[in-house]
């Protein structure tokens, strides 16, 4: 029973729970949206009370009496603390970073506490290893939750269980909380050698120039930062302002990724080798482009025109794009 209402419940109960607690990045718990239940020790406790009070009642014993409704009582006040110590606890979702396919997905989130301590608190997925935290009143408690990461696209983590047995353990209370997290997938590089591509578009290659110290280009404003080798004294003296010398040096030929180009027996295999391509050429510093069906990257370096080629690799004829 538990186990279901954990994470594997049926669809009915997940539409009802759509309603009940709607995705958000930002969840207070309250009455609404906490569930609680003895946990097998609590029933197990439930089920001595009962035979307890049984003999007492056959065998008329005062002090049995005393010990049945003892526990009792600490049963009760056991519910009750166990479910304030969910009720009222912030969860607010900071976000994750992109991740290849095969690695697991940090996602950030932050605990907030207004009034009292929240101690022994466990978060997971269903299947994942529960990450359990104390929150400290009026200051936020930051963790990452790992999850793991299959296939390409957005990943969607889904309900995050948050639980919590304090103090007996004798009741479990817990939630099912969507955080509303999206993480991006890359594909998962496949490190096979560059090929004789083709440079440019139509076979010639594409000479772009870097900032060198080669050929002179010409002049341009000074912008703070410049080397004072550079800067131009002679048209200063002249009253033409300050500017800065431009040197240039040709890069080597461009080079062009298409999807033609990538073996694999399947279109996940040669976007993970257009994807391995793309790392090895940036560790190289070799421009290159990106040609994908509907999609044309031109030719670049760096981490922008890295994580652009990527992302288009990542969400090429995905369903959750």
């Amino acid at each position: 029973m538990i186990g279901r209402l954990g994470g594997q419940a049926s669809g009915v109960f997940q539409r009802w729970l759509k309603k009940r607690i709607p995705a958000a990045s930002q969840v207070r718990l309250d009455h609404r949206r906490i569930f609680i239940m003895p946990t097998r020790a609590g029933m197990g406790l439930l089920l001595l009370l009962l035979i307890m009070l049984i003999g007492a009642i056959n065998y008329q014993n005062s002090l049995v009496y005393a010990v049945v409704f003892l526990l009792g009582s600490l049963f009760w006040i056991g519910l009750h603390h166990t479910y304030r110590n969910l009720a009222g606890l912030e969860l607010h979702a900071n976000g994750s970073l992109p991740v290849f396919a095969g690695e697991e997905a940090p996602l950030t989130m932050t605990l907030l506490a207004a009034r009292r301590e929240y101690q022994a608190i466990a978060l997971y997925w269903p299947g994942t290893s529960p990450r359990q935290v104390d929150v400290h009143p009026d200051q936020g408690t930051t963790l990452s939750l790992y999850h793991p990461t299959s296939r390409r696209g957005w990943l969607k983590p889904g309900r995050l269980r948050v639980e919590t047995r304090y103090p007996l353990g004798w009741f479990v209370a817990w939630s099912l909380v969507d955080l509303d997290w999206r993480v991006l997938v890359y594909p998962q590089p496949l490190n096979l050698p560059l090929p004789g591509m083709r440079a440019g578009n139509e076979g010639e290659g594409v000479q772009l120039l870097a900032e060198g110290v080669d050929d002179f280009q010409g002049l341009r404003a000074y912008q703070p930062g410049d080397s004072k080798k550079r800067l131009d004294w002679r048209a200063w003296s002249r009253g033409q302002g300050l500017h800065s010398k431009v040197f240039a040096e040709p890069q080597q030929d461009s080079l062009w990724l298409t999807l033609a180009q990538a073996p694999g027996q399947s279109l996940d295999q040669q976007l993970g080798c257009l994807t391995g391509w793309v790392l090895q050429l940036e560790t190289r510093h070799r421009p290159y482009g990106l040609e994908l069906a509907g999609q044309r990257l031109g030719p670049a370096l760096g981490d922008v025109h890295r994580d652009a080629c990527l992302r288009a690799l990542a969400l090429y004829g995905a369903d959750n794009s």
